[in-house]
């Protein structure tokens, strides 16, 4: 059940490597995050792509055991994306890369989103005193048309398109810790992240560290 799952990890500092992240041994047993269509809609909820008010509509429509056949073809499309990552991180990608993404294109081509003008959030405030108030009182914002829970598949792909399109795949990392699975995008300025998480692997690696010098030292 999706209640019984650990909450999922978000440490890739990339929604698009997240999603891959939920399957992952981040302590020392594996953890499926997405094994069902409730557990898929709750990971959804937690990482911020789907609106609470789409899933209540959506579950009004749908018919016995579809969010479940959703989550399978999440977790097909994920490991296919896993593989793409893993031939292709610690370097550039390069255009010919694109013949690879057919899959992914498959998905975004069914995609539904559009823009919208509406207007400017009046609560909205300047990050800083020197910023600029904004021009015009209209922005831009998109939206999609969700009709079936198929279309949940879709801001999923969307990420995975963002992380092929707009990050350095040089910084594509997998965690350094032992046993875990977690990856990440490194965005450290030295590019020198080597793990999921300090307090987690890192501490880890520091007292496993320790163990050894101290082992040495007795000897």
């Amino acid at each position: 059940m999706a209640d019984q799952l650990p909450a999922p990890v978000f440490v890739a500092d990339s929604p698009g490597l997240d999603f891959l992240n939920t399957i992952a041994t981040p302590v020392d047993t594996q953890v499926e995050w997405i094994g069902s269509g409730e557990a898929l809609i709750s990971w959804l909820l937690q990482a911020g792509l789907v609106p609470p008010e789409v899933v209540a509509d959506l579950r009004k429509r749908a018919v016995p055991g579809e969010f479940d056949n959703v989550a399978a073809q999440a977790r097909k499309l994920r490991e296919w994306f896993r593989g793409f990552v893993k031939a292709h991180k610690g370097k550039r990608l390069k255009p010919k890369a694109l013949q690879a993404l057919e899959p992914l294109n498959r998905v975004l081509v069914r995609d539904e989103e559009f823009s919208q003008v509406v207007a400017r959030d009046a609560g909205g405030k300047a990050s800083t005193q020197a910023d600029e108030p904004p021009v015009s009182g209209l922005v831009r914002r998109s939206q999609r048309r969700w009709r079936s829970p198929d279309a949940l598949l879709f801001p999923i792909a969307k990420t995975m398109a963002q992380l092929v399109c707009d990050e350095d795949f040089g910084r594509v990392k997998a965690c350094e810790g032992q046993k875990c699975t977690l990856i990440f995008l490194d965005r450290t300025r030295a590019s020198a992240r080597r793990w999921c998480s300090m307090s987690v692997c890192g501490n880890r690696a520091k007292q496993a560290a320790h163990r050894q010098r101290a082992s040495r030292a007795r000897g």
